[in-house]
């Protein structure tokens, strides 16, 4: 399906440690507009997809998303590396080192460890494409709010590098999209799903 390159997608390469800026990216590693919960929506959705085409954007996506995974760990394992018990006390990411230390975990900036209900899987093209717009806004959102949030070249950088491949691929599902409506047979795509008027 895809080879794997054993370098991130675009350099992430924090000098200076900040947990309180780990707390809030790591968000866009497990939250609920994560970066996890993309992958998974559009590698499972796939599936169901009556169009190689449109099965090849949500392939193609949801593995770039893991390929944004991988950058965001990195992001919040440079950004934790080397602090002190003080600076982890004195920033607030003592509730996340008792249960992990520095280790990559799933979880929201809230504290909320990943879960599955993050993510939908409809098995209707027209819902799941839809899901996938609205999912890529409000991870541009989120990363929208990070950038308010940080104020290192650094952090800022990566960050406005994955913003843009939010609306890159929000655009990319609104063409799917197009392209999946001008294939029906009725214009009605609430109509879509072959069992709705078989009953």
């Amino acid at each position: 399906m895809w080879n794997y390159d054993r370098k991130l997608q675009y350099p992430v390469n924090i000098k200076k440690p900040d947990a309180r800026a780990a707390k809030v990216i790591i968000t866009q590693y497990g939250g609920p507009d994560g970066e996890l919960a993309a992958s998974l929506r559009y590698l499972s959705q796939r599936y169901s997809v009556p169009y190689r085409d449109v099965a090849g954007v949500l392939t193609d996506i949801g593995t770039e998303e893991l390929a944004h995974m991988e950058m965001i760990s990195a992001m919040v394992y440079q950004l934790t590396k080397g602090l002190s018990i003080e600076e982890i006390k004195r920033e607030g990411f003592d509730t996340y080192f008792v249960d992990h230390t520095t280790g990559i975990y799933p979880i929201a900036a809230s504290g909320a460890p990943f879960t599955a209900a993050y993510f939908q899987s409809k098995g209707d093209i027209i819902t799941d494409l839809h899901e996938d717009m609205a999912a890529e806004q409000k991870a541009r959102t989120t990363y929208d709010n990070i950038l308010m949030l940080v104020d290192d070249p650094d952090i800022i950088d990566p960050i406005r590098f994955l913003r843009q491949r939010e609306i890159v691929h929000f655009q990319r599902f609104g063409e799917a999209l197009e392209r999946t409506k001008d294939r029906l047979d009725c214009k009605n795509f609430y109509a879509f799903n072959p069992e709705f008027g078989s009953k």
